[in-house]
């Protein structure tokens, strides 16, 4: 199968507060993540791109907003760091669901992997697990799943006494879920339900706090596209990396891990 690899780079970094440079290129250096021993510092999102790299899928869209040229000028087109990368613009700031949707008429007919910038997580060969597991189940989607911490800021997975997705929690006080999901790969056929429910959603809402949860509003996430898909018959798969780590540096907490000292 040909995987294309997306990379969305639309968010502000609100939560960082003021930084002198696009979150997705901070300078990293964590002993816990050094590589083969030696001493190794990346930017933060070197380490998305080595694990897409270490899994074959060495074509990659960048979908950036505009201003975030340090980016561009980091990477250039990928030939130092071993793969092909290629950028997009994002249209609507609507959240990461329609930043990732710029790609779908460059990738429709591919399968697509998803991981964040911002998110560092081990084991750094974790879409290689979750390539087989497309290979072995014919899946859908498979999402890779790791114990999370902080339940309350991320999409946490609910499973059945089958051991399949039963429910994906999002964002809310659910301590009883241990998993959540943070890197994801899917098919054309997911990939084109997924187009054409934030074309619906444009269409119907035309608006920035598109999903109501109870009678709060809040944007979309792909959570919930993952789920109403589940929803419609199609097949979702989870890797469990029960003994991996995931580290979200746009969270100030998680951001002193990777930093330590950091105030």
């Amino acid at each position: 199968m040909e995987i294309i690899g997306l990379i969305p780079a639309g968010g502000q970094a609100k939560r960082l507060g003021k930084i002198p440079c696009s979150k997705e290129i901070l300078p990293v250096y964590n002993s816990k993540l050094k590589e083969n021993n030696n001493f190794k510092i990346n930017v933060i999102s070197e380490y998305l791109i080595n694990s897409y790299r270490i899994a074959g899928i060495d074509k990659i869209y960048f979908i950036l907003r505009q201003g975030k040229w340090d980016i561009p000028a980091y990477f250039g087109d990928g030939t130092d760091f071993g793969v092909k990368i290629s950028y997009l613009i994002m249209n609507l700031p609507y959240g990461t669901p329609f930043t990732l949707d710029q790609a779908y008429h460059f990738t429709k007919d591919k399968y697509v992997a998803l991981g964040y910038p911002d998110i560092v997580f081990r084991p750094v060969n974790a879409f290689v697990e979750v390539k087989d597991k497309m290979s072995e189940t014919n899946a859908d989607i498979v999402l890779g799943v790791f114990r999370i911490k902080n339940y309350k800021k991320w999409d946490m997975i609910e499973f059945d006494n089958r051991g399949k997705i039963k429910d994906i929690v999002i964002k809310q006080d659910r301590p009883d879920l241990k998993y959540g999901w943070t890197i994801a790969l899917w098919n054309t056929t997911f990939w084109d339900f997924m187009h054409e429910y934030i074309q619906d959603v444009i269409k119907n809402n035309g608006k920035e706090d598109l999903k109501t949860e109870g009678l709060l509003l809040r944007e979309l996430y792909p959570g919930d596209i993952f789920l109403e898909a589940i929803k419609n018959g199609m097949n979702a798969e989870a890797v469990i990396f029960e003994d991996g780590t995931s580290i979200d540096i746009g969270t100030p907490e998680d951001f002193k891990e990777i930093f330590p000292g950091a105030e």
